[in-house]
């Protein structure tokens, strides 16, 4: 028997099959889920769509949400759904179980949900806010840039000598 196993997913993959575990969707990624947690995502996902324009899809093993950039994913598991959700700001809150830095701009806050009652405020509130720092800092990004060396050119005021006043 001749193939390989994937170096991702640690399928088996036979010679000249097509293997792709990159490709996945929304379906695959939450089909295994309980009811519980079937029921939280389903409100995780209604709540994000209702703040405006977004690109929803599937990518390895999460589910992200973005507009110019991602501002929160999620990652379905077992026994809970593992929300990564990026702000300008750290949270102190108990429901956020780490924060690391992600770019200059922003922070990645990992929380944790395992049933429907928990999609509700503050993590509502944390998840518009996302949405809303992620075209602020799209609106930024699109500003020309200048290097740090250049001058700003000013308008020159004209001086009037003492000799020309009189």
């Amino acid at each position: 028997m001749v193939g390989r196993t994937c170096f991702h997913c640690k399928q088996w993959v036979e010679q000249g099959e097509k293997h792709d575990c990159w490709m996945t969707t929304e379906e695959v990624l939450t089909r295994d889920l309980s009811e519980d947690l079937r029921d939280a995502w389903e409100r995780v996902r209604e709540t994000a769509v209702s703040f405006g324009d977004q690109r929803i899809y599937a990518s390895h093993k999460s589910i992200m949400f973005s507009r110019e950039s991602c501002y929160f994913f999620v990652r379905p598991k077992r026994n809970f759904l593992e929300l990564c959700v990026f702000l300008g700001r750290t949270l102190k809150a108990p429901q956020v179980r780490r924060v690391d830095r992600a770019s200059k701009s922003k922070l990645a806050h990992v929380i944790q949900v395992r049933h429907r009652d928990e999609v509700e405020e503050p993590l509502t509130d944390w998840l518009r806010e996302a949405y809303e720092l992620s075209d602020t800092l799209a609106k930024r990004a699109s500003k020309p840039k200048r290097h740090p060396n250049e001058k700003v050119a000013t308008p020159r005021a004209t001086t009037i000598s003492r000799s020309k006043r009189r």
